[in-house]
């Protein structure tokens, strides 16, 4: 199973970086003296905003996913605490939700409003 999501990761981020330069090409196309720097600059933007939502998803759903089945294994020892272990896991889950709805935002903002490309007067 480990495997698995090791080579998954891995070409999935091989897919991002393959990619990177026609999606930066095609946002920014360099004018006619060779200057690629806005190019790199959304290339890197680009990346920056794939690995937040990256990071962002997988933690957050290993974060849902313990905490699951935390609650399963209570509900099975303690089947009369039912109600309460809900309540409580659906709370633990909206704060956990919310951590990839941050990651989403942050993500958009690197691809939107773009400091990046700012700070090099773009």
């Amino acid at each position: 199973m480990k495997k698995k999501l090791v080579y998954a990761a891995f070409s999935a981020l091989a897919t991002t970086i393959a990619s990177l330069p026609a999606m930066a090409a095609e946002a920014a196309a360099p004018a006619a003296s060779g200057d690629y720097t806005k190019v790199i600059a959304v290339a890197i933007s680009i990346f920056s905003a794939a690995m937040v939502m990256g990071f962002g998803t997988i933690c957050t759903a290993l974060g849902m996913g313990h905490g699951l089945n935390g609650a399963v294994n209570s509900v099975g020892r303690n089947p009369e605490a039912q109600g309460k272990i809900l309540t409580t896991m659906m709370v633990g889950l909206a704060m956990i939700e919310s951590l990839a709805i941050y990651a989403l935002v942050i993500a958009l903002v690197i691809i939107y409003a773009n400091p990046m490309m700012k700070a090099f007067g773009f």
